[in-house]
Order: structure tokens, then C-alpha cells, then sequence
């Protein structure tokens, strides 16, 4: 089996040693490429290379940006005239190496690399790849989830905060996160959230839309927004209409508890939706998996089924 192993040495939580033991780990049983990103897009490019190389699977160590940048390679734009059957597609693996590492946890695989590395060799001694479906939006796809409003201010602040030196954990993103909310400063322009089969929501301060659940993780809490938004469905939407503290700490305190059916009065959410639009007068700050992608008036949102594989076991199902 040939294999492209992707390492990001910038992220959160990977070593060189580690980087190194994964790749003798996986060296010893197939015949694997190592590859370290050097730059922004990086990834993306060894996404290609691995697609048109013919590559059996393609491995990524690193966290979800990483990730993020290697499917999009895979992939190509979501507009391509010519899209690729994903099962002539080498397997995507991911080894977790970021802070929160959402995808790889919705996938079922452990946040230790050593632990994960053996359930990885494990599903592609088996041959095991999962279709799965991707989100997408401004010609790229997304992982997970995409936001506008307060949680890309967040996230902003939180990059700012990495390239100032600090690591991002948990803590931190919670304490970023309190602050933006209390902040008397920070007021994120109100839009327009509009879905299929309804009247549009106005005045929304901040809107989630997820490609699976859970939201994210508050260290080994999951945060499900859209708690039956799954890999197998349609797109969630989470869309608030006030960044009120008071409001948002009992929306947050059911997140946090992990209810079955996060709701507020003035939250509209869906968990299986076919698009989404978001439209504003003014600029607001958007995230895509975690990471800052700048300011937008408008998004729209769709949603592919089956479009990817993934070296992962498939979810047990549900009992009746």
C-alpha cells in the first residue's frame, strides 16, 4: 500500500519525536512518503499531488485547518467540471495533532496519536473507508462546521493570540470566548438567515452550520449545537438572535450539559437542512473549521453526500 504522510509541524500538539514514530510506525508496514507542510496552502497541494499520484491513502497529522487544506486538495472545488469518483480517491487517515481536533474525533478516532495510529493501521489493513458527506461554501469545503458572527470573532481572537505565542487549549478558547461576550466592545453586525421551507430569520448575532456534531469539544466534553447532524444528513443550523450574556450562558449551561434539544427563545436551529444563506448589510467575521477566513456579506451553504472516503469505521446504529 503506498501512502502520503502529511505532517504539520506548526501544530498544536505535535513533537518531532511523535512525528517520527508515526512515520517509522507506518514505514514498517507500507511504503509511505513523508511530507512536512512549510506554508499556508501547503497541504492542499500534497492533497492534489497525492489524488493525481494515485496514492492508496493519504495521512494527516496534524489538526482540523490541516485537515481542512488536504480535502480541499483531494478534492478540488466544489465547481469542477469534472468531479472524481472518491472511491478512485486515496483513503483520508488522520492522526490528531491540533488542539480540538473535531473531525477526527467525530469519526470516532482517538485524541492520543499512539492510540490513534493503531486504529488507524487497523482500518487500512482492512481496507476500511467510510464515504461520508462534506459542506461547502465560497468554492471550498468545509469538515465540520462554518460560523458567522460572535464564534468567528473568537476565533479571530484566538489566532491573534497564537501568533502572539500562546498555546490554544482549551482554557484559553473558553476564556476568549467569555470575554467576546462581555466585551461591551465587541457588537458583530446583525444578518439574515434564510433556509428551504420558511420565513427567514432576521436580526441573527452569530449562526453555526454544521456538517456533523458535535460543534466542537470543551477538552473531552463534546458541544453538540445540532445534536442529529451527522455525517449521513443534511446540513444543521444553530442561528441566535442576541448576544446577550444572560441569554447565551443558559444556552451555553444545555451545551455544556449536552441536552438532547439545545433551545432558547431566541434561537432557531434545524438539524437536517438541504442549504443555508446568510446575508448581512455589513461585513461579519466567518470561520470555517476553526479557522478565520476574513469578512462577508453573504454565504450560501450546500451540502454533498458520499463525496469523500475516509479510512474509518462506520457509526453502529442506532437501536430502535
Amino acid at each position: 500500500m503506498r501512502v502520503m504522510l502529511v505532517t504539520n509541524p506548526f501544530a498544536t500538539f505535535t513533537t518531532p519525536a511523535g512525528r517520527d514514530t508515526l512515520a517509522n510506525t507506518l514505514s514498517a508496514r507500507y511504503d509511505v512518503d513523508v511530507e512536512h507542510t512549510t506554508h499556508r496552502g501547503h497541504a492542499g497541494e500534497l492533497g492534489a499531488r497525492a489524488a493525481a499520484e494515485g496514492y492508496d491513502a493519504i495521512v494527516v497529522h496534524g489538526g482540523d485547518g490541516t485537515v481542512n487544506e488536504v480535502v480541499n486538495g483531494l478534492l478540488g472545488t466544489p465547481d469542477r467540471s469534472d468531479p472524481v469518483d472518491p472511491a478512485a480517491l486515496p483513503a483520508l487517515g488522520v492522526v490528531p495533532g491540533g488542539s480540538a481536533n473535531v473531525f477526527a474525533r467525530a469519526l470516532g478516532i482517538d485524541r492520543d496519536p499512539i492510540v490513534a495510529t493503531a486504529q488507524l493501521i487497523k482500518l487500512l489493513d482492512a481496507g476500511s473507508r467510510r464515504p461520508i458527506s462534506l459542506g461547502h461554501t465560497l468554492n471550498r469545503w468545509f469538515l465540520f462546521n462554518c460560523g458567522m458572527g460572535m464564534d468567528a470573532i473568537v476565533v479571530r481572537r484566538m489566532e491573534d493570540k497564537r501568533r502572539a505565542g500562546k498555546k490554544a487549549t482549551a482554557q484559553l478558547y473558553f476564556r476568549t470566548t467569555l470575554a467576546a461576550f462581555f466585551s461591551p466592545k465587541v457588537v458583530p453586525p446583525a444578518f439574515t438567515v434564510t433556509v428551504p421551507d420558511r420565513e427567514p430569520i432576521t436580526g441573527v448575532r452569530f449562526g453555526f452550520v454544521s456538517n456533523t456534531g458535535p460543534w466542537t469539544y470543551f477538552g473531552t466534553r463534546p458541544i453538540a449545537t445540532n445534536p442529529t447532524t451527522t455525517f449521513d444528513s443534511g446540513l444543521g443550523i444553530f442561528a441566535a438572535t442576541s448576544i446577550s450574556p444572560s441569554r447565551n450562558i443558559l444556552l451555553g449551561s444545555q451545551l455544556l450539559r449536552g441536552v438532547d434539544d439545545p433551545h432558547a427563545a431566541h434561537l432557531y436551529r434545524d438539524d437536517d437542512v438541504e442549504w443555508v444563506r446568510f446575508t448581512g448589510d455589513e461585513p461579519a467575521d466567518v470561520q470555517m473549521d476553526g479557522d478565520y477566513l476574513g469578512r462577508f456579506t453573504q454565504m450560501n451553504f450546500g451540502c454533498r453526500t458520499n463525496v469523500l472516503h475516509v479510512a474509518a469505521a462506520r457509526p453502529e446504529p442506532t437501536p430502535n
